[in-house]
């Protein structure tokens, strides 16, 4: 189904080769994992696969990609795209609509298929995701994964005879991973094939029939995935991998101020939908706390209240005794969004991790940067970076911020192990001095740095704890959780 053959890529002449002398076949009705430390090239090789290289990012190319006996590099983009469907690291960039269903059927349109199939493509494939409550949604009102979830189902819609993903659980939490490797598992049995940029490495070890590890812009092993799953967790880690399996022993609890923070009337609509209710809350102060649950939980809208950033939040949080209302809050608060895009300001690197800088915190700027691994980005336009380099930008220049209060949204989605470890590392030495919240669905990183835990489910509060043995048991739990629902099969919906 794939051929690559001698590929090399450089984007250009300021960079090193992205990927150096290629060569690999994958079979119809394969599903390959592709791993690799941040940089090594697995997103560059989905690109060359979905046609997106040559023809959206240019550079110099040599090399022969085939598609079901298509010539990537010389055929036109839509040709490939009959063959080749695609979810991207961020499913924005990928959306056409403004609703959820017209974004499902956009494939299906393009391809000039009839009405009444369109209408039957939708009607699975909604069943088979199991998104029911995703149709005739806005997509600007949904949640991150919710977002991946309508990206996967407008890809599964129009059927295509490759499927490529690129992180494609960066976004989603525990039931939404397990539904997307049911839908795999769907679309394996229909034989097509699959390949799949990841570094989330467990939800996938029954999944993936062959695994490709590429370093330096190579591919550096390749073997069946029963072979992968057996070597040893030392070597998993030398390779600069994530863990193959989720259980992770406990960290003795780091010692935690009495101090806390009150939060009051932390509730938030939209329109008349309430999405938050929170009638008081205490939070340790100084502490570094998880903030878990499933999509559309209430949890972006959460640390956007409690950053001030929701202009018709009424509530208010009391620290040191001060009553903060939204605009104290505003003061107060740093967050590092989900999308990172929407908060590079500046023409550089180093710029951008001084916007905003105590100068107290002058002499901490290249110890940040270096443990951020962006010394040698300095330079660099941030819009330029990959998307865990922008990632690691903005976390630099929130630890850099004059603000007592940190609230960062997926702050490891996209990074590797490396770069997962680096940034709890550097998280774990702001407790005490400063109160951290992370919104997030990486147990390795809660397992790393974080002192807290706290649960939200419908906009309402349903655990708060310290990490303890058994507040880690109680997240270990939670991740490990079984789905409510599952996928079902086209026999079954028919």
């Amino acid at each position: 189904m794939i051929q690559l053959k001698n590929v090399s890529f450089q984007y250009d002449e300021t960079q090193t080769s992205s990927l150096q002398h290629i060569s690999c076949q994958i079979p119809d009705g394969q599903c390959v994992l592709l791993c690799g430390e941040s940089g090594c090239g697995k997103t560059t090789l989905t690109r060359l696969i979905n046609g997106l290289i040559p023809h959206y990012y240019e550079g110099n190319l040599q090399g022969e990609v085939v598609v079901n006996g298509l010539d990537v590099l010389t055929a036109e983009l839509y040709e490939t795209a009959k063959l080749v469907g695609s979810v991207f690291q961020n499913p924005r960039s990928q959306f056409f609509c403004v609703d959820t269903t017209s974004e499902i059927a956009f494939g299906c349109e393009n391809m000039g298929l009839p009405e009444p199939e369109i209408r039957t493509r939708i009607q699975n494939t909604v069943q088979q995701l199991n998104i029911q409550q995703l149709l005739d949604r806005d997509i600007f009102e949904l949640s991150g994964g919710e977002k991946q979830k309508v990206a996967c189902a407008s890809v599964s819609a129009f059927q295509p005879e490759v499927f490529v993903l690129d992180e494609p659980t960066s976004n989603l939490d525990v039931t939404a991973i397990e539904d997307l490797k049911q839908v795999i598992r769907l679309w394996k049995a229909k034989g097509k094939t699959i390949v799949i940029a990841e570094h989330r490495l467990y939800w996938l070890m029954d999944v993936c029939d062959r695994v490709l590890y590429l370093k330096d812009g190579q591919i550096a092993s390749d073997m069946p995935v029963e072979q992968f799953r057996a070597l040893p967790s030392e070597k998993i880690v030398e390779m600069g991998l994530r863990a193959l399996q989720l259980e992770l022993p406990a960290r003795k609890l780091p010692p935690v101020s009495a101090e806390t923070i009150q939060l009051r009337d932390f509730s938030f609509s939209y329109d008349a939908e309430p999405i938050l209710r929170i009638p008081t809350l205490t939070l340790p102060k100084g502490g570094i706390i998880a903030v878990i649950g499933h999509n559309g939980a209430g949890k972006s809208t959460f640390t956007h209240c409690l950053c001030g950033l929701e202009p018709r939040f009424k509530g208010y949080a009391v620290i040191d005794g001060r009553m903060l209302r939204r605009k104290a809050l505003l003061r107060e608060g740093y967050l590092v969004m989900q999308d990172v895009n929407h908060q590079l300001f500046c023409e550089s690197v180093e710029e951008e991790v001084r916007l905003g800088m105590r100068k107290e915190n002058e002499p901490r700027v290249t110890e940040v940067l270096r443990q951020m691994d962006l010394l040698n980005l300095t330079d660099r336009h941030p819009m330029s970076l990959s998307g865990g380099q922008k990632q690691r930008a903005a976390i630099a220049s929130a630890i850099l911020s004059n603000k007592s209060l940190l609230v960062f949204d997926e702050p490891t989605s996209g990074l590797d192990r490396r770069h997962m470890e680096q940034t709890g590392a550097l998280i774990s030495t702001l407790q005490g001095n400063k109160t951290v919240l992370i919104v997030t669905h990486d147990l390795e990183l809660i397992a790393q740095c974080c002192t807290h835990v706290l649960y939200l489910e419908h906009g309402s509060v349903k655990e708060c704890c310290p990490l303890d043995e058994e507040g880690f048991q109680k997240v270990q739990s939670f991740f490990g959780a079984t789905p409510d629902c599952s996928i079902v099969s086209e026999e079954e919906i028919k």
